[in-house]
């Protein structure tokens, strides 16, 4: 018998062109399909985030600082999801020269939320590298944003790299077993 159990992690997304959704498979291929279930919001309820412990939660930003569709449409039950005891990290994508002004603005609002309802937060990342005029995901006091932050318009040659290192830095702050990441270029 024996052997150490490990609760799988959702990875709850939403996309509407695809690229939040090629990154959440992204980060499950690095973290492994035994360890994260990848979910698209559009057909969840808040009943299926008791499922987790752990939580990935990816959300691009649209247009001026807008709340891509499906998770717009689950907004007032995210407020709703009590997230007491669950450790949560973030991605976001956004376009950093297309809308400078509103870069990421989706996952901090997500963060807002999230921090509200009990959740431990994990996954900052730091914003050097980056170019933009303002995002409502960059912590005010420190040059973190609250997630790993995409930017498949303007430095899509940047995003593996990127997620290697986030995926490396999960491992440790979720405190999962030793995994052998499958990372790429």
């Amino acid at each position: 018998m024996g052997g150490v159990s490990v609760k799988k992690i959702g990875l709850f997304y939403g996309s509407d062109e695809g690229n939040t959704e090629a990154v959440a498979f992204r980060i499950q291929s690095r973290l492994g399909e035994d360890l994260v279930e990848v979910r698209d919001i559009a057909d969840l309820t808040q009943v299926d985030f008791e499922d987790y412990d752990q939580l990935i939660l990816g959300i691009p930003t649209w247009d001026f600082g807008q709340i891509q569709s499906d998770w717009e449409d689950f907004w007032e039950d995210l407020r709703e999801v009590d997230f007491t005891g669950k450790t949560v990290a973030l991605f976001g994508l956004g376009d950093q020269f297309g809308y400078g002004d509103y870069f990421l603005d989706a996952m901090g609002m997500m963060h807002e939320v999230l921090v509200a309802n009990g959740a431990q937060m994990v996954g900052y990342w730091p914003t050097e590298g980056y170019e933009y005029e303002a995002s409502k995901a960059q912590l005010a006091d420190q040059p973190l944003f609250v997630g790993l932050g995409i930017d498949e318009d303007q430095q899509e040659e940047l995003t593996a790299g990127r997620l290697n290192q986030w995926c490396q830095q999960l491992v440790a702050e979720f405190n999962l077993p030793t995994v052998a990441l499958e990372l790429d270029d």
